[in-house]
């Protein structure tokens, strides 16, 4: 019990760790042009804080607690707040609520298309096994009637 506990949250807490790493680093900058490396940071926000929110929705989907998208939501919003307040006693770097709406936003991004995996799994997959199936199985006797006339 404790191991799988322990493997459904060191994603979670490792990925914490970079980002908490990266918002350390003082006067970060991507590229040398400043257009160019705000939109690499912009979408660098995005998609870490996508990364965290489905890493809690998988932690928290494993202890089996009500509403896990919801609440891996809430959790990297929190994180994302802590984030920009940690950014505060940073040099060169300061805090910005906008980065909070990017981050859960990003954050939001990464569930929906987490939703949206999850739905196109379960249509597609086989009851009976949980894997995937083709979408339009080829008759075999077609296939062969075709070839023989």
């Amino acid at each position: 019990m404790r191991s799988r506990l322990l493997l459904e949250w060191l994603p979670v807490v490792v990925w914490a760790a970079v980002i908490f790493g990266f918002s350390a680093q003082p006067d970060l900058r991507f590229a040398s042009q400043d257009a160019v490396d705000f939109v690499v940071r912009k979408a660098g926000h995005m998609f870490v804080f996508g990364v965290l929110a489905v890493l809690l929705w998988r932690a928290l989907a494993a202890a089996a607690l009500r509403w896990p998208m919801l609440w891996a939501w809430v959790l990297a919003a929190l994180y994302a707040a802590s984030d920009e307040f940690h950014q505060s006693f940073t040099a060169g770097r300061h805090p910005s609520p906008v980065d909070v709406a990017i981050d859960c936003a990003g954050a939001l991004i990464g569930l929906g298309l987490l939703a949206a995996a999850r739905a196109l799994w379960r249509r597609y997959s086989s009851p009976a096994t949980g894997r995937a199936r083709m979408l339009n199985p080829p008759s075999t006797s077609r296939r062969l009637g075709r070839r023989l006339r």
